[in-house]
């Protein structure tokens, strides 16, 4: 429904009439996250319920944002939109008998994600776009490896303090390493790629 409104406000803005192409567009999202919601209710019936909404929410902003600067580009965002909440749900039907078994690989998904985050450095593959290298390019490809490191040290946080809740409440400082050495090492690539959004 934000998507709606949004889309109809810019567009009413810009024109003094109402879009029907953006109400369309906005309530195709409404049923693509209807459909994301309905998912996660049969896959993992007792995940938090309001992470979803949260994420459509925020979603929402970004995605009227972009429409407001450059409609066009808001048609390209969408459509990554779309991917990620198909992949969204490919993930929940792939891990919906249990998903703790990531908690396995944690270290691994650590590791990815510094490993991700120091790609753009890279002389060969690295970007530098308006001061800030966080692009990688590989022919007509280009992407920000730092979205994905971002997932993959969420599940290693996750992993390790579920595994080590009873010990971290004690606050000896060897139980905190492998946590602090991750986190440290995330945030002197992120400081060498002046990527202040991914650092907050």
């Amino acid at each position: 429904m934000l998507t709606a409104v949004g889309f109809a406000s810019v567009y009413i803005a810009r024109q003094d009439v109402v879009s029907t192409s953006s109400l369309a567009y906005a309530g195709f999202f409404l049923l693509l996250y209807l459909a994301a919601h309905l998912v996660t209710r049969y896959t993992v019936p007792f995940a938090d319920p309001y992470l979803l909404p949260i994420a459509g929410l925020l979603t929402a902003v970004g995605l009227t944002e972009i429409y407001r600067l450059h409609p066009g580009d808001a048609f390209k965002q969408g459509t990554w939109i779309v991917v990620a909440v198909a992949l969204f749900a490919l993930t929940l039907f792939l891990l919906r008998y249990d998903y703790r078994q990531l908690e396995s690989y944690k270290y691994i998904f650590g590791l990815t994600a510094i490993g991700l985050l120091l790609l753009p450095i890279l002389p060969v593959l690295g970007l530098t776009v308006n001061g800030a290298r966080l692009w990688v390019h590989a022919g007509p490809l280009r992407f920000q490896p730092g979205e994905l490191a971002k997932i993959a040290l969420i599940i290693f946080l996750a992993g390790y303090m579920r595994e080590k809740r009873e010990v971290l409440a004690q606050g000896r400082l060897k139980d905190w390493g492998p946590l602090l050495v991750i986190w440290a090492l995330a945030m002197l690539v992120l400081l060498e790629t002046r990527d202040l959004g991914g650092g907050l």
